[in-house]
């Protein structure tokens, strides 16, 4: 899959809903297969968040038997994975006609609504519900303190739910450490590593159809361990 990637300044610069709206269409088609090639400059962002900002509701899936991990015995996964190979985001939105549309043209109004209606419950990929995985991603951080970070979102590119408006629901995974996860800043790069579980989310940063709990966070290097 072509990667397309879309910038924090150029994101701003669109004051337009019709641009923006084809320029999130590009980057969700593209992220799925996302990953982080090096460690970016973090953003000095701060997301600190009670213990009560996300809740759990309905599972995306009947969440399987954990299965049992031992050190090392972690699938490495990416964030094309994570997605059901049916499945496409841009589908219900490809007749459009997004160029013939002007500026505040209330039909844009209500593509992004749907769009984002349609993101937030995007399907996940029950195979990998209760499998132990790993995975790298950027950090967005949503229950913070001096102890470290308690809770957070991991998203497949930078500057997801923070500059520009959240990726699909199954391009973002919920995540809680088995400890604080201490030196990390919004956006940092990171590996995760734990039991994967098909269950949905809310947050004040976007809704999550994965979540991982009890993960293993450690600092991005690149490639296999």
């Amino acid at each position: 899959m072509k990667t397309v990637s879309v910038s924090v300044p150029e994101w701003h610069r669109c004051g337009s809903l019709i641009l923006a709206a084809s320029l999130w269409a590009l980057a969700a088609a593209a992220q799925a297969q996302t990953k982080p090639a090096s460690a970016p400059v973090t953003a000095s962002v701060s997301a600190s968040a009670s213990a009560s900002a996300t809740s759990s509701t309905t599972p995306l899936a009947a969440s399987g038997a954990a299965k049992p991990v031992a050190a090392g015995s972690y699938r490495e996964i990416t964030w094309e994975d994570l997605v059901p190979k049916d499945w496409d985001p841009t589908k219900e939105f490809k007749q459009a006609n997004i160029g013939l549309m002007k500026d505040g043209d209330p039909r844009a109004t209500e593509m992004l609504k749907r769009m984002r209606e349609a993101w937030n419950n995007a399907p996940t990929n029950n195979e990998l519900d209760g499998v132990a995985v790993r995975l790298p991603g950027y950090l967005v951080p949503l229950d913070e303190s001096g102890n470290g970070i308690k809770e957070f979102l991991l998203v497949p590119y930078f500057g997801a739910c923070i500059h520009t408006p959240p990726p699909p629901a199954n391009q973002i995974i919920l995540v809680q450490p088995q400890k604080p996860a201490k030196g990390y800043r919004s956006m940092d790069t990171v590996w995760i590593s734990g039991t994967l579980k098909t269950l949905r989310s809310d947050s004040y940063m976007g809704a999550s159809g994965y979540r991982m709990d009890s993960a293993i966070v450690e600092p991005y290097v690149g490639g296999k361990k």
